[in-house]
């Protein structure tokens, strides 16, 4: 849940009784959905509001005495409002955050002077102030609403998660282990663009990983990861001992070098270092991170793994998938087959997972170093799509983005598989393939297209396509 700044106006010559009723219903929704919130009390200014000079000082003065904790400011226009003094507060508190305005209905029979609100035609000013100052903002999905109604429960509940991604994009850490795989030039990027934007890439050869493993002494540790893997997924049967322990091992090993570097998502060398020069397979550690909240993106794609990170802040925790755009699905325009190998979190499948070896790559390296893909069907379900690059060219992140369907229709192939369907899927196509974009996509099991067009785009600046 959230942390917002709440900041009620007025309009002196309006009646006060408005901005009581607003303040006290706005207030008591906040805490009954679960958000905390700091703002001027009634013994700061009249009635908690902003409106004058001195008022929006002291509002602009807490506002920055709690910056770190406020994730985004809540703007809520009982009438008219004072649209000088609320511009004002927010540009001298200094504050960043995503802003959400809120305007009241007026009722139909309470126009007379001692009810009538005009927040209707007060929100055109206040935007419009907030516009000449530079200051970003978000809207409601109804110029006006109740404020204790379930229409801005949901606004308040999409500008949280428009909150969190804005959040966790500005000062995310992402861990790239091992190098880029020679083949796959399609990963490059711009770690440079990504600092700018307030993205750290921390970097790790995968020989420090086999000699953290090699340093792993406490038997306990590693028995009680073997358990969690078991039960984690279905181990194929005929699976030697060994193969476990090793899974367990590396499990170790990058959980705790991401703790340590204080990292949220990652991007692996999956292939083929892992499997030369330890046995194994990556994807299952991959998978299990994910599982817990900490996105991981196959061949170190390091922008897969931004998007990972955006799309599980904008779905309100769930886990994100990595896919190639892989097959054409029969002769449905719309539809497509997605796979890898995979990493997909448990959580993603329709049944639990078989943990089993490596299926294409297992034909060139050996069964005995493939052990650990997970293999499954992806359920059906509603699902959007991410991909976040870096163009160079330009000098800009840029990104795609749109929602579709997980579908349960006919798949006769392996790994881990997915039909998807989308919308003009040909014009997404096209888009992809003139403008540049990798082969590579996240996707989450939830509908959140509108929290990542409004969070990347208003708010970061990235250049979005949204795709309908």
């Amino acid at each position: 849940m959230a942390h917002f700044g709440v900041l009620i106006s007025n309009r002196s010559f309006f009646p006060d009784h408005l901005v009581l009723t607003a303040r006290e219903k706005l207030l008591a929704s906040l805490t009954a959905w679960g958000h905390t919130y700091v703002t001027l009390s009634t013994e700061d200014t009249f009635m908690g509001e902003t409106m004058s000079y001195d008022e929006a000082k002291k509002c602009a003065a807490l506002f920055k005495a709690h910056a770190d904790q406020i994730d985004g400011v809540i703007i809520c226009l009982p009438n008219f409002g004072e649209e000088t003094g609320i511009a004002d507060a927010i540009k001298w508190s200094g504050l960043t955050c995503p802003i959400l305005i809120q305007a009241c209905d007026d009722d139909f029979d309470k126009l007379q002077l001692e009810n009538r609100r005009d927040a209707f035609c007060g929100k055109l000013s206040l935007c419009n102030n907030l516009y000449q100052y530079g200051i970003k903002y978000s809207l409601t999905s109804r110029h006006t609403c109740p404020v204790d109604g379930e229409e801005f429960h949901a606004d308040v509940d999409r500008f949280a998660r428009v909150c969190e991604v804005v959040k966790a994009m500005r000062t995310a850490r992402i861990g790239q282990i091992g190098a880029r795989v020679m083949p796959f030039r399609t990963v490059r990027y711009s770690e440079k663009l990504l600092q700018q934007a307030g993205i750290t890439v921390e970097t790790e050869d995968f020989s420090e990983i086999l000699a953290d493993i090699n340093h792993l002494t406490d038997e306990a540790q590693i028995a009680a990861k073997i358990e969690e893997i078991k039960a984690y997924g279905s181990i194929a049967p005929g699976t030697e001992p060994e193969k476990l322990t090793r899974q367990a091992k590396l499990c170790i090993a990058i959980e705790n070098w991401m703790a340590e570097h204080h990292c949220q998502a990652s991007a692996i060398q999956c292939w083929d270092s892992v499997e030369a020069n330890y046995g194994c397979a990556m994807c299952l550690v991959m998978s299990m991170m994910g599982q817990k909240g900490m996105p991981s993106a196959c061949e170190t794609d390091i922008m897969g793994a931004v998007s990972m990170l955006a799309l599980l802040k904008a779905s309100g925790g769930v886990p994100p998938i990595y896919q190639d755009w892989n097959n054409n699905y029969r002769n449905e325009p719309n539809k497509c087959i997605n796979v890898h190998c995979s990493n997909y979190p448990a959580c993603a499948f329709n049944e639990k997972p078989e943990i089993s070896n490596l299926d294409i790559l297992a034909t060139t390296l050996g069964t005995e170093v493939s052990f650990g893909a997970l293999k499954g069907r992806v359920r059906p379900s509603a699902m959007t799509y991410l991909k976040v690059t870096t163009d160079d060219k330009n000098g800009k992140i840029k990104c795609y983005l749109g929602e579709g369907n997980f579908t349960d229709d006919p798949l006769p192939t392996f790994g881990g598989v997915a039909v998807c369907e989308v919308p003009n899927l040909n014009g997404l196509m096209r888009h992809l393939t003139q403008n540049g974009y990798e082969h590579h996509v996240a996707l989450t099991q939830h509908s959140c297209a509108d929290v990542l067009e409004e969070a990347l785009g208003n708010y970061l600046g990235w250049d979005v396509y949204r795709h309908q």
